[in-house]
Formats: structure tokens, sequence, C-alpha cells
């Protein structure tokens, strides 16, 4: 049982591996965001929980890719995300503008902020954590 739980740690600490998630998370978001055609994978039945659960992956993920990074950057820059999601939407005649829409966006954000197993211990070893620091 330690063997699994080096791999899972292994993989949670791939930063390459889950800034290409990342990218290709966000395009398949983008793809599914702007098409006409109904959704080629299964949805849920309300739109706002499509939402949440999108938001959470990312905010996940965006964790793992980043876990140095603060996230005074990378919350603002999802909801910047969801919300310019909702502006290009505007613009296309089979899609609407939803603020119910970005506010299901924020929420999945606040979800992927809380405490998840393995993140926190994803990080990278750093000096400034030994004793020996000060």
């Amino acid at each position: 049982m330690p063997q699994f739980w080096h791999i899972i740690e292994t993989i949670l600490r791939m930063r390459l591996l889950w800034r290409a998630v990342l990218v290709a998370s966000i395009a398949a978001i983008l793809y599914l965001a702007t098409t006409s055609s109904s959704y080629p994978i299964p949805s849920a039945a309300n739109d706002k929980v499509n939402h949440i659960i999108a938001f959470i992956e990312l905010t996940i993920v965006t964790r793992l890719a980043w876990p140095r990074l603060s996230a005074y950057w990378y919350v603002p820059a999802l909801l910047s995300f969801g919300f310019a999601l909702e502006v290009v939407q505007a613009q296309l005649p089979y899609r609407n503008f939803s603020m119910a829409d970005v506010l299901a966006d924020a929420f999945g954000i606040a979800i992927g902020m809380l405490p998840w197993p393995g993140i926190r211990s994803a990080r990278q070893p750093d000096l400034r954590d030994s004793p020996d620091s000060l």
C-alpha cells in the first residue's frame, strides 16, 4: 500500500502534466461553451451544475499546476475566464449572457479552494519549510 501512495504523490507533483490538463480543460470548456450542438458528453440537466463542476475542476487543476501561486492570482483569473465566456456567449445567436452562470462559476471556484486530500502534500519540498531555516 505504501507504493500506491508514492505513485499518487508522484503524479500529484507532476507540474507539467497538470499544466497540460489545465490547457486541455480550458480548450474543452471553450468548445462546450460556444458550440451550437448538444453536448457530446453527458452533462447535468441543470446548466449551473455544469458550471460548478467545471470550475471546481479548473481550480483544483490550477492548484496542482502551480501549488505556490497565491489564490490572489488565480481566483480572479478563473473568475475572469468565466465572465469572458459569458461575454462571448452573449455574442452568439444560440447562447445568452447569464450572471447566474458567473455566480455558479464563483461557487465552483470556492469549492475548489477547499482543502483537498493530496493537494497540500503535492507541494515541492522547500528549505523554508525546514526547522533549520530560522
